[in-house]
């Protein structure tokens, strides 16, 4: 059922109006009235305002709520695209400063080896300065074990004596006359042939002192060290 709108049952009523106006002005022999005509004129433009069917108010109503639906995700498509943007930024400022404390780390950790690689030459360079030539030991008819590794440990550098002391145990047992008649290996070190170390000096078969510093320098000469001799000993059995 549909209802008239207000504006039409205006002009409905003056219409009505108007024609009974008409009816009594004939029957009394006036002329109509001047706007008589106007008005019903305006009356017949007027269209009356019905409402919307059912089934456009349904199409209407889910047009709306597709534009709100639409505009609900434009704006949830913002807010997830700046919240993206903002944690990307976030992980992109907490992979720079983890990058810079590894590299912070990393310089730190070079600074201290290079320290360390220092203060050991430096205590390298003290020890050996600190250490006694063959030169300096009064020479004796005779020596005991005892005497000949006191001897050692005041030549050879106290970070290398226990390397130089595992050589001497295994190839002579600390005993300076130790010979081995098969290959001529001679002294503490077994010097192959012995008489190589006749150029720390002419007592090499009698001075221990003389051996230990042929021996010092064979090993320094060809592994860097006592300990670089007794790592190729312990992998070799000689050296």
């Amino acid at each position: 059922m549909s209802r008239i709108s207000v504006r039409g049952f205006a002009v409905a009523s003056a219409t009505a109006v108007t024609t009974v106006g008409a009816v009594v002005g004939v029957a009394a022999g006036g002329a109509p009235a001047a706007d008589d005509n106007n008005f019903e004129a305006a009356a017949a433009d007027t269209t009356l305002l019905a409402d919307i069917p059912a089934g456009q108010q349904a199409q209407v109503q889910t047009a709306s709520l597709m534009q709100q639906a639409d505009a609900q995700a434009s704006a949830a498509d913002a807010a997830a695209k700046k919240s993206a943007e903002e944690s990307a930024r976030l992980q992109a400022a907490k992979d720079a400063k983890s990058k810079k404390k590894a590299a912070e780390d990393r310089l730190e950790a070079e600074r201290k080896a290079e320290k360390e690689a220092k203060e050991k030459k430096a205590a390298e360079r003290a020890s050996r300065s600190s250490v006694r030539d063959a030169s300096s030991f009064a020479a004796q008819g005779s020596y005991t074990v005892a005497q000949v590794q006191a001897m050692a440990r005041q030549m050879v550098p106290a970070d290398q004596f226990q390397c130089f002391s595992n050589i001497v145990n295994h190839e002579s047992t600390w005993n300076y006359r130790a010979s081995n008649p098969s290959s001529g290996a001679y002294g503490l070190v077994q010097a192959l042939p012995g008489s190589k170390m006749s150029s720390a000096g002419a007592d090499w078969q009698t001075n221990p002192a003389t051996q230990i510093k042929w021996g010092l320098s064979y090993m320094d000469s060809r592994y860097g060290s006592p300990c670089g001799a007794w790592s190729f000993w312990q992998a070799n059995n000689w050296y």
